[in-house]
């Protein structure tokens, strides 16, 4: 069963300086947009970045594998090999990674590779891949 597109939109507090982060070190393809938001194909997905006066906000994190995660987060699923270009890739633009590149899980049901990092706007994102897409609601 082929998954649909998701839609998702963000805030910003500073439009320019995530549209650069998004187009220049994410690399994802900008789609329409106004003075206000930019649209992006973010692997196949819609990513919506929306202006937003800055906000303080708590930051929480929930334990997962020894790993302080934050939440909120959002992120995809990448095939494999694309996960580890694309954390090579984020390398050499020098993320700062919340948890770096690793293993999650390994040798259990659910493995997976991870990694989370934070956007301009303090957005935090994930992505992750199975070797076995299978493992990604196995219980």
């Amino acid at each position: 069963m082929a998954l649909a597109p998701f839609h998702l939109a963000i805030p910003v507090h500073n439009l320019e300086l995530c549209r650069n982060f998004y187009t220049n070190i994410l690399q994802l393809e900008e789609g329409r947009s106004s003075d206000h938001w930019v649209d992006y194909n973010f692997f196949g997905h819609q990513l919506v970045i929306h202006f937003k006066t800055k906000q303080t906000e708590e930051e929480i994190t929930n334990l997962v594998d020894g790993k302080d995660v934050p939440v909120p987060h959002f992120g995809v699923v990448l095939e494999w090999d694309r996960f580890h270009q694309f954390s090579e890739l984020l390398k050499s633009k020098g993320i700062h990674f919340i948890i770096e590149p690793y293993i999650r899980f390994e040798g259990l049901v659910g493995e997976q590779a991870t990694m989370f990092f934070k956007a301009p706007s303090g957005n935090a994102l994930e992505f992750k891949a199975f070797k076995d897409i299978n493992q990604l609601f196995a219980k």
